[in-house]
């Protein structure tokens, strides 16, 4: 069963499929970074409290597979509303996952999932 990408900005919701998983974090790469190259967010002021462009997402690309139910691999990226991106791993409870030195995110996000071996 092919891996699921999935690709939220805004309102707007792509899914696509990729046969195993270095294809499917190669789409998450490729699809975060042309929304990294978006326009910025700017600050959103409630008032009670204000929300700086670095602390809202703009866009999440989301990977998930092979199983369709409980699927072993959830991971994926988080675009920031000023152009910086964050990895993340987990379902409900998502995980930070901090780049080591010299490393992207999405070098970052490879790593974690490298010890998730799930491809046939």
């Amino acid at each position: 069963m092919p891996f699921r990408v999935t690709t939220r900005n805004g309102a707007k919701v792509t899914r696509d499929r990729a046969a195993g998983l270095a294809e499917a974090l190669d789409l998450v790469e490729r699809y975060g970074r042309g929304l990294a190259a978006q326009p910025r967010r700017r600050e959103v002021d409630l008032r009670v409290r204000t929300f700086a462009p670095g602390d809202q997402v703009a866009a999440r690309v989301e990977v998930s597979g092979p199983q369709r139910w409980r699927p072993a691999v959830r991971a994926g990226i988080d675009v920031r509303g000023d152009g910086s991106v964050a990895a993340w791993t987990g379902g409900t409870q998502r995980e930070p996952v901090e780049p080591e030195a010299s490393e992207s995110p999405y070098d970052a996000l490879r790593r974690a999932l490298q010890s998730t071996s799930v491809d046939p």
